[in-house]
């Protein structure tokens, strides 16, 4: 059975640092494109960042370039987020999100592209 669960979110203050984690299980992470997604409230699911099973390649929306690292650790099947200097803009419920199709830099963020989600885990970002 395919899972991927998510932890690491909670409250934080702006400029802070959060590490999320998704633990996969009934698949090895590095045979998948694992992507990172969000939503706050009201909002649709944005790509946040991803990362591709062929060559590790990654991808990063525009407003978390530089403050956001994905990595992946085959050997705890697992894929991490890594999240520093975080602004109120970035709250929200996050989600993995795993496929074995070609993930691309113009297709990554497409929801649809997409075969195994997580629960999510909420990153709230306030004073």
């Amino acid at each position: 059975q395919v899972q991927l669960v998510e932890s690491g979110g909670g409250l934080v203050q702006p400029g802070g640092s959060l590490r999320l984690s998704c633990a996969a299980s009934g698949f090895n992470v590095d045979y998948y494109n694992i992507g990172w997604f969000r939503q706050a409230p009201g909002k649709g699911r944005e790509g946040v960042s991803c990362i591709s099973s062929s060559d590790g390649s990654t991808y990063y929306r525009d407003s978390v370039q530089g403050r956001f690292t994905i990595s992946r650790d085959n050997a705890k099947n697992t894929v991490y987020l890594q999240m520093n200097s975080l602004k109120p803009e970035d709250t929200a419920v996050y989600y993995c999100a795993a496929t074995e199709g070609g993930v691309y830099y113009y297709s990554w963020t497409s929801l649809r592209l997409y075969d195994y989600w997580g629960q999510g885990t909420q990153v709230t970002v306030s004073s």
